[in-house]
């Protein structure tokens, strides 16, 4: 069904962003869609590769480009660290900072402040943590959070929420999820500039009850898009997938859907299935500099002593610089000599496999063949080499 002539309903004032969903799949929810932006359209489904401290490891940003990436994200609670949002505004904001002329996408830092463990404390007012650097004392709430993302001038903010852990009880996931929801009206109150986009982030943990709740009460307040949080921290992930299964549906069709942190190209393929529309996670540039790299035939863990004289490229369907020149063989030589070089060609090849995936995600939608593509993409991946299981 082609749905870029509906009519959309009316979002949150502002002038600098808007998306547009041009087409969903006959046989499954799965949805082709436009973002714009003050710094460009990005098409959707996407996977945004991960710039935590204003760099996407290994790459430079013309690289990273030119290996298909409209999107990066970049990480609030480490550029407030180092170097200090200040700085950044001070010099031309985040864009010209790290010389990215395309769309950024800032998390809230909620995260990072939940994987601080014993050195944070949460209160209504906020996040209270100790510096992973240096172990000095500091302060984010909801405000603070907006007036940091606002410094660093990204195109999308992230409302600040609390993240719980897998398995939380009721209680504390309900009241974690008022706090959030509390967070997420303070956000909306606190923005500012008119051409970032907020976007609002579910809770509730696995608790069906919270998750409605707090999905209702989002769009209640009205947000540019919407993403399911507190995934990925350690649950099975079937429980990730039935939770993104029954709740994305819930999400407002006319906004961007965003599933937080989950990277794997099965949940990928899986969750745009549902509705998804855009991801982000470290592993196709952490994986990369451990020498575990993607390919349309499976996982590769490059140091294995089976690849001392393979002389074969990568993976002979990628169209990438590492796999047009430089073969297995020479790859596993440069990662056990602990050769530069090595972590930036298996980084080079991971980012464009995500990028090859989603453009073959977003041509299966077009022709409303997904169903199809994930059926045969599953069934693939069920038949690959022992790395993979």
């Amino acid at each position: 069904m082609d749905t870029k002539d509906r009519p959309q309903k009316q979002g949150s004032v502002n002038s600098g962003f808007d998306f547009r969903l041009l087409h969903k799949d006959l046989e499954s929810e799965a949805r082709l869609g436009k973002i714009m932006t003050p710094h460009g359209e990005v098409d959707t489904p996407v996977f945004m590769p991960v710039g935590t401290q204003g760099t996407v490891k290994g790459l430079t940003p013309e690289m990273v480009s030119d290996l298909g990436a409209q999107i990066v994200l970049g990480n609030t609670y480490h550029l407030y660290l180092r170097p200090g949002h200040e700085l950044i505004r001070t010099l031309g904001g985040l864009h010209k900072f790290m010389n990215w002329q395309h769309p950024i996408l800032t998390d809230s830092g909620g995260f990072q402040i939940y994987s601080l463990g014993a050195l944070r404390k949460i209160t209504e007012e906020g996040a209270s943590f100790q510096s992973h650097i240096d172990g000095s004392s500091h302060f984010i709430g909801p405000e603070i959070c907006m007036e940091i993302q606002e410094a660093l001038g990204s195109d999308i903010m992230m409302c600040l929420d609390e993240c719980v852990s897998y398995p939380a009880e009721f209680d504390y996931a309900e009241k974690s999820l008022d706090m959030t929801l509390r967070w997420a009206r303070r956000c909306s109150a606190a923005k500012k500039n008119d051409c970032q986009a907020l976007f609002g982030i579910s809770q509730g943990g696995v608790y069906e009850t919270l998750r409605r709740r707090g999905i209702e009460e989002l769009i209640d307040i009205g947000f540019d898009g919407y993403a399911l949080g507190g995934l990925s921290v350690g649950e099975p992930k079937e429980v990730m997938r039935d939770i993104t299964a029954a709740f994305t549906p819930l999400l407002p069709e006319e906004k961007p859907r965003y599933l937080m942190g989950v990277g794997f190209p099965e949940d990928i393929v899986e969750s745009v299935y549902h509705g998804i529309d855009m991801f982000d996670c470290v592993m196709p540039t952490r994986n990369a500099r451990n020498g575990m790299l993607f390919t349309s035939d499976g996982k590769v863990v490059i140091r294995n002593a089976r690849y001392r004289e393979d002389d074969s490229p990568l993976d002979s369907e990628c169209d990438c610089y590492t796999c047009r020149n430089y073969s297995r063989a020479y790859l596993r030589h440069l990662f056990v000599a602990g050769e530069i070089l090595g972590l930036v060609l298996n980084t080079i090849h991971n980012i464009r496999y995500f990028m090859n995936l989603m453009k073959e995600i977003r041509d299966a939608i077009r022709n409303d063949n997904y169903k199809t593509f994930r059926k045969d993409f599953m069934f693939r991946l069920s038949y690959a080499g022992p790395e993979n299981n």
